[in-house]
């Protein structure tokens, strides 16, 4: 399947980048990949993040498959565990170009 050539609403790459479109998602699945946290020690770990948010965001991990609670705590599901390697792209995309996004904006910034 391509980029939605033919039904946007069925659309299994957007359906993916939703997924990793809300700031927290891959926040809490990559504070995951070492094993089950419970709610306080996912907190502790990510930082800057209120027990609402948290919650909220877990809920939602949760309701699509990537996230389980097991014995008061939250782990990864296997499906949750495929989205590791993405991620970690990401943050390998960020490292190495971050400094040229932020200068674009700099740039943006002083023009507008």
């Amino acid at each position: 399947m391509g980029w939605c050539e033919h039904d946007g609403r069925n659309c299994r790459t957007r359906l993916a980048f939703d997924l990793v479109a809300n700031t927290w998602n891959p926040v809490v699945l990559w504070a995951l990949r070492h094993g089950p946290r419970r709610h306080v020690d996912l907190r502790r770990t990510i930082g800057g993040i209120s027990a609402k948010v948290l919650t909220e965001a877990l809920r939602r991990l949760e309701s699509d498959g990537l996230v389980e609670r097991r014995e008061g705590a939250y782990a990864l599901t296997p499906l949750g565990e495929t989205l590791l390697e993405p991620i970690e792209g990401f943050g390998r995309w960020a490292a190495e170009h971050g400094d040229d996004v932020v200068a674009a904006q700099s740039r943006a910034a002083r023009s507008a």
